[in-house]
């Protein structure tokens, strides 16, 4: 039998028939959703008589919109009447259409990508789908995962099935464990910076490699999250005593008989030996350093103790221009190091970085500390009720609050800039998301990447500053 990769097992193993134009309908196992992407399927499942096809095969939560205070009032705290309407129609589409729902005010709520692998929704060997591009994060689990458009998202509840094109397969291979004070954030920035935002288009990408398994589950989450920001739809990780001890227990686990054959079932998620990649990325794990991003686009990022690069190195006039807008939207010279850039925000939060070991992680390095008074504001999000439950038990709320951060109800935050949390025009900030482009976390924002940890250490500093000095 031909050695296959874990892309290729997933996607065999759901393939329900190939279609005549080269695409394949994929059955569905699990379906999230939200309050942004989901309105206009469920209107156009209402106006055509149609009913989802397994309600219980989706859960719903609101995220992108809820605003982080005030949430003991429900939507009746909400400023923004667009929002507010979005998740009140969000929970009639759910009582209506029988889909489960964690509301505002149920402490399962949250950010839809931390709440599916938290609750055990998420489980080896699926097919994951949800109207968010960052749904991604759940291969971590050895799921084949990845976002959806609106229309898909009617398709979905309505026949349980994807029409969908197979992705060439990509390794990123990492060799030996990664440094002191260097994470999963930090591979990540590192893997995009070599290969670009483009690198990885067209292809599922599999993470590999003794540094790969060495990451938690959390780390691998944070590592396919962003392999979206690599061009890529998937990310995948192998299956592994990590993975079976992540998801032991959790509420919608199997269990008893059922947790054996899905145990005896979930060792064959992996890539055969001698399975064909189509590239092959290798990285050492030793060689990553912490890393920031400088510009307007993920790909734009150095190590910490680097510099932003002159306009001559690039590799091209294309690559030149878009430095050349970058560093005038930044409003940073070229050449300059990235460490000492003064910040005025600090946001910890997204699908990205929003677990509990994220929240450690931070409280680590503020424990004891307060941030700078330059530091105008200072945030941390918990990814859902949950992790804030267990963040509060740890007492870690108490160190954020200590130091001067705003500890936050669940939610999207400012990731997105589409909720009450962003940025003012000219305000830069260190962010623990996904995304640094032009506008992304509020109409004239900077936005500079990191992980948690260096996020910290900014606000202590006030400015970029190597987290491994602190």
């Amino acid at each position: 039998m031909t050695a296959r990769t874990l892309y290729d097992k997933l996607w065999d193993s759901h393939c329900v028939t190939d279609l005549p134009d080269g695409s394949s309908l994929l059955y569905i196992d699990l379906h999230l959703l939200h309050e942004v992407t989901s309105p206009q399927a469920f209107s156009n499942l209402r106006r055509m008589g149609r009913r989802p096809w397994r309600a219980d095969a989706a859960l719903a939560t609101p995220d992108h919109n809820v605003p982080t205070v005030l949430r003991e009032l429900g939507t009746g705290g909400f400023d923004d009447p667009i929002a507010r309407r979005q998740v009140e129609t969000l929970e009639r589409n759910c009582r209506d259409f029988e889909v489960p729902l964690f509301p505002l005010g149920d402490l399962r709520q949250g950010i839809v990508h931390v709440v599916g692998p938290e609750q055990g929704l998420t489980l080896p060997g699926m097919t994951v789908v949800c109207g968010d591009s960052h749904t991604a994060t759940h291969g971590a689990l050895a799921a084949l995962a990845h976002g959806i458009g609106s229309s898909e998202v009617e398709h979905v509840l309505a026949t349980q099935t994807l029409r969908s094109r197979k992705s060439k397969n990509m390794a990123v291979v990492v060799d030996g464990p990664l440094g002191d004070g260097v994470v999963a954030k930090d591979l990540a920035l590192h893997v995009i910076g070599r290969i670009g935002t483009a690198g990885a288009s067209g292809h599922a990408i599999e993470f590999r490699g003794s540094g790969v398994e060495a990451l938690s589950m959390e780390a691998r989450m944070t590592l396919c999250n962003m392999s979206i920001e690599a061009g890529a739809r998937v990310g995948l990780v192998a299956y592994d005593a990590v993975t079976q001890a992540y998801v032991e227990g959790r509420p919608f686990a199997p269990e008893g008989a059922q947790w054996v054959e899905a145990k005896h079932h979930w060792r064959e998620l992996h890539s055969d030996a001698g399975a064909s990649f189509d590239r092959v990325v290798e990285v050492r794990g030793g060689d990553v350093a912490p890393c920031v991003t400088w510009g307007t686009s993920p790909e734009m990022v150095v190590p910490v103790s680097g510099r932003i690069p002159h306009l001559h190195e690039a590799r091209d006039e294309v690559q030149r221009a878009d430095w050349s807008r970058a560093l005038a939207y930044m409003d940073l010279p070229a050449g300059a190091s990235v460490h000492g850039t003064p910040i005025d925000k600090v946001f910890i939060g997204s699908c990205t970085n929003a677990r509990i070991e994220d929240l450690r992680a931070a409280a680590r390095v503020l424990r004891g500390r307060r941030i700078d008074p330059r530091v105008k504001l200072a945030l941390a999000v918990p990814g859902s009720g949950l992790v804030a439950l267990q963040a509060e038990h740890e007492g870690l709320d108490e160190v954020f609050v200590a130091a001067g951060f705003e500890w936050r109800a669940p939610g999207c935050s400012m990731c997105l800039g589409m909720n009450a949390d962003r940025l003012q025009p000219g305000e830069r900030c260190a962010s623990t998301s996904n995304r640094n482009f032009e506008g992304r976390q509020g109409r004239g924002g900077r936005t500079h990447l990191m992980s948690p940890a260096m996020a910290a250490a900014a606000a202590v500093a006030g400015a970029i500053v190597d987290v491994r000095e602190l």
